[in-house]
């Protein structure tokens, strides 16, 4: 195998949806892994967050990234102390059913997934709203809810593409990407207007910016916008105005989480070894789906637009593994080619103030 294990299948389909976009696929999948220096996967993932759990009738897997997720593992092995967190966590999921380890850490909020769990499915379409005639990305207007590396990969691409994208984020907790390696948050927010919104106080202005917006991108849970009343069947919208939404498994378990390694466990894209699954790529369920998401924007705008479009990320990584088996697994990752530094964080708010008030002005 490769130094991440990518077959040339996955890899050619990831070609391309990239292509239109002016992106290097090899680049997206491993660009991270090359930036960060991370080692090749096994059955632990090459960020270190996820492991492969051997259960008695099969494997699982589950993400400590968060640092709510480590303290939530005394109560997930229901033990007073916790020794050695991983090899206590083998030990109990290995005296139980890959089912009833999952079951029980996302009763507990936990990222987890069963091997194969997911089905393979394309972007779950509906009617949001008045259609248009078709359009393509350039000169609209993106609003960018998202963090981490589906949804801001989406948005990056759409940016190539011409779009403006405006990065909305919290200005006490914002994108945690900040806050690692900068390489890799200027990577993918290179070229988008910064503005902050406190999500909790200011409605009216987060309401406006939906309302002027061709594009929006949420990757939060769902109720998070609706229980204020801006969802996607809720906020005022421009005619045409296309609504994508990545969680880790679709609509109907939206508030369940799933990050990048676990997603892929779940949807089944893993490799083998003479003992069992390994994880492929570092984390690639992200950037997969943020791919396809932005591929979906296009093709939603060259029908006009209006629609919600549901991406689930598990289910993207069940349709790569259906792919069909290729022998060619690609070599070492690609390090990024990064334009320039993303803005600080709420540098571009007057910017944004002012082309909201222009938009604003020109519905009218």
């Amino acid at each position: 195998m490769g130094a991440l294990g990518i077959s040339g299948g996955v890899l050619r389909r990831a070609a391309a949806l990239a292509e239109p976009f002016g992106a290097d696929a090899s680049e997206l999948l491993t660009g991270r892994a090359a930036l960060l220096g991370l080692h090749p996967p096994g059955r632990v993932s090459a960020g270190g967050a996820t492991r492969l759990l051997k259960a008695i009738d099969g494997w699982c897997a589950l993400t400590l990234s968060r640092a709510d997720d480590v303290a939530a593992v005394p109560a997930l092995l229901e033990a007073d102390d916790v020794a050695d967190t991983w090899s206590d966590i083998a030990r109990w999921a290995a005296t139980r059913s890959a089912a009833a380890v999952v079951q029980r850490a996302v009763l507990l909020g936990l990222p987890a997934a069963r091997l194969g769990e997911a089905p393979a499915a394309p972007p779950r379409v509906t009617s949001c709203g008045p259609t248009v005639p078709p359009r393509t990305v350039s000169g609209l207007l993106v609003v960018d809810l998202t963090s981490m590396w589906a949804g801001p990969l989406c948005g990056q691409l759409l940016a190539r593409a011409g779009a403006v994208v405006v990065k909305v984020e919290s200005p006490t907790r914002p994108d945690g990407t900040r806050a690692g390696d900068r390489r890799f948050f200027d990577w993918m927010n290179h070229g988008k207007l910064s503005d902050t919104v406190d999500f909790g106080r200011d409605r009216q202005h987060l309401a406006a910016l939906l309302a002027v917006a061709d594009v929006v991108l949420e990757a939060a849970r769902p109720t998070a916008l609706t229980r204020r009343g801006l969802g996607p069947q809720q906020a005022p919208a421009r005619a045409g105005r296309v609504w994508v939404r990545i969680t880790g498994y679709g609509p109907d378990e939206a508030e369940r989480v799933a990050f990048g390694d676990d997603a892929a466990v779940a949807g089944g894209l893993v490799g083998q070894d003479a003992d069992g699954p390994v994880f492929i790529g570092d984390a690639i369920a992200d950037p997969l789906s943020g791919l396809e998401a932005a591929a979906a924007v296009r093709d939603s705008l060259g029908r006009g637009g209006g629609e919600l479009i549901d991406i689930a990320m598990s289910q993207v990584a069940a349709t790569y593994a259906t792919l069909p088996p290729s022998e060619d697994i690609t070599g070492e990752p690609v390090p990024p080619d990064i334009d320039g530094p993303a803005s600080a964080l709420g540098a571009d708010t007057d910017a944004v103030g002012r082309l909201l008030a222009e938009r604003s002005a020109a519905a009218c």
